[in-house]
């Protein structure tokens, strides 16, 4: 026999925690994502855990500074956040969802790269204008090179040997064994950078000239200038790197690029209002349309946008759960996390897609990464 209250109580469970997966309780057979996302909350200088099986943030981990983007390998159980205001990379143990220890690389710093092996991690200082490089077994610095003027953007190739800095003027590549900062390849109002997969081409987002820009990275010779309709504010590859997504000012529309041979536009798809931060699942591309609220929605077989999911107030982060059963997206203003069942998401008469749930996280969420256990 159950009581009035029990009943209430399990009807709460069944109505709330079973689909949106939240207080009642853990769920298991491999309904969900069994690990964590660590969600960088810029202005609540913390880190939430969210548990990606319940649904719902574990904990709240605070730290010394405003974190701004937040990385994790996959032979540690760590995570690296970055307070760039203090020049301070932060550890956090995945374990126990704790602060372990802190380093200071600089008065400021802009960003933070891991390298594949998980040996090290790169962080590009504004004050002093440097790239460093930190030892992950010694936590601590191992070298730096000094930069010529202020950076903007740092890249690294997957085999770990070179890296690319952006400048306002200039991309330079890096001979990360030599530690050697190379003469400038090319020059233009770069933004971001990115190597192909095979890391044999830089490819540099050149904001002024609404264009991309391809190096040879044995020779840092310009391969060739690759004019857009948007300026290249954003960039992301799909899950085997065939295709590069551009977003950006100029269009209320996404860029399709195929970077290999001979880098060419495969077209142009409208991609909702003001479209900006992407991820990529096998199948979907997610493009944060933050002015609305929105999530965009493309087929990348298709290259057509099938759906459209309001998630919340000024969406500006999205990533994927490495299983590819979740994309979550960080909304800026109204400090959630909204969740979207990726094998939910098909073509339909009204183009809507419908949220899993939406997670309160925190004061300005940034920046998140998925770690499993």
């Amino acid at each position: 026999m159950l009581s009035r209250r029990a009943l209430l109580t399990l009807s709460a469970c069944s109505a709330a925690g079973v689909l949106a997966g939240t207080a009642c309780g853990r769920r298991r057979g491999g309904a969900g994502f069994r690990g964590y996302a660590f969600v960088a909350n810029e202005e609540g200088h913390a880190l939430a855990a969210v548990d990606l099986e319940a649904l719902a943030v574990a904990r709240h981990i605070p730290l010394a500074g405003a974190p701004s983007s937040v990385l994790a390998g996959s032979k540690r159980p760590v995570v690296y956040a970055l307070t760039p205001a203090n020049g301070t990379v932060h550890e956090v143990a995945v374990d126990h969802l704790s602060f372990t220890r802190k380093l200071v690389v600089g008065a400021s710093a802009l960003q933070m790269q891991l390298s594949a092996d998980d040996s090290a991690l790169y962080v590009l200082a504004r004050e002093p204008r440097a790239l460093i490089r930190i030892g992950l077994e010694s936590w601590k610095v191992e070298w730096r090179i000094a930069l010529p003027e202020e950076p903007v953007e740092f890249a690294l190739s997957p085999d770990n040997q070179t890296g690319a800095v952006s400048f306002g003027s200039s991309l330079r590549l890096v001979n990360l064994a030599a530690r050697k900062l190379g003469n400038p390849a090319g020059s233009g109002a770069f933004g971001a950078v990115r190597f192909l997969a095979d890391g044999r081409m830089a490819i540099a987002a050149d904001r002024g000239e609404r264009r991309l820009s391809f190096y040879d990275v044995a020779t840092s010779r310009l391969i060739t200038h690759l004019p857009l309709a948007v300026r290249p504010d954003y960039l992301c590859f799909n899950a085997d790197g065939g295709q590069l997504f551009v977003t950006g000012d100029g269009m209320d529309a996404v860029v399709v690029v195929y970077p290999y041979h001979t880098p060419e536009v495969a077209e142009t798809v409208l991609a909702g209002r003001a479209p900006g931060p992407m991820a990529a699942s096998r199948a979907f591309l997610f493009v944060a349309n933050p002015q609305s609220g929105g999530v965009s929605i493309l087929e990348i077989n298709s290259r057509k946008t099938i759906a459209v999911a309001s998630v919340g107030t000024d969406p500006g982060f999205i990533t994927v759960t490495p299983d590819d059963q979740y994309a979550l997206v960080l909304n800026r203003s109204s400090g959630d996390l909204a969740v979207l069942r990726v094998g939910a998401i098909t073509r339909n008469r009204d183009r809507r897609a419908s949220l899993l749930t939406v997670i309160p996280v925190g004061s300005r969420p940034v920046s998140a990464v998925v770690r499993a256990v």
